[in-house]
């Protein structure tokens, strides 16, 4: 029998803290769970969730399109200062955003050099390849290389 989710995020996150990047992201598509699995480990670990779209894009709101794109890292950095270990973060796809001209693994990496992050990624993991969107829509991105560890989870994990 597989073991579940929740244990294979739980070994990923104590196998993280050894890594250069501490940072493990829970794969799946819409609607495969990730926001219930996430809320109950972070309850486990005594944190909360972080809504990423909520905390930066009140944070944006005030600023112009360039500040928002040179400011976005480091406001990213101070939300998660904040917060308990494991960082967990859910709802990232602001993070997507063209106009922000990000690339959102890379923040995730940065923000995992000096805690662990425990994020959810709305895409797949394919044929080796991490993939957010499909091919040709905006948002569109595709990873060939990824420094973090990866957990799957398919619509009948929960």
């Amino acid at each position: 029998m597989a073991e579940p989710i929740h244990d294979q995020i739980k070994r990923s996150l104590r196998a993280a803290e050894s890594l250069y990047h501490r940072l493990v992201l829970l794969v799946g598509e819409t609607g495969s769970g990730k926001t219930g699995v996430l809320r109950d480990v972070a309850e486990e670990f005594g944190t909360s969730v972080i809504n990423v779209n909520l905390a930066l894009s009140g944070k944006l709101l005030e600023l112009t399109a360039k500040q928002r794109s040179l400011r976005l890292p480091g406001i990213l950095d101070r939300i998660a200062d904040q917060a308990q270990s494991p960082v967990v973060l859910d709802h990232l796809e602001i993070l997507f955003d063209k106009d922000l001209k990000q690339d959102p693994l890379r923040l995730l990496k940065g923000i995992s050099r000096n805690r662990t992050v425990l994020a959810s990624w709305n895409g797949a993991m394919t044929s080796g390849r991490l993939l957010y969107a499909e091919t040709g829509h905006p948002e569109y991105r595709g990873y060939d290389s990824v420094d973090a560890l990866i957990l799957r989870m398919d619509k009948n994990d929960e």
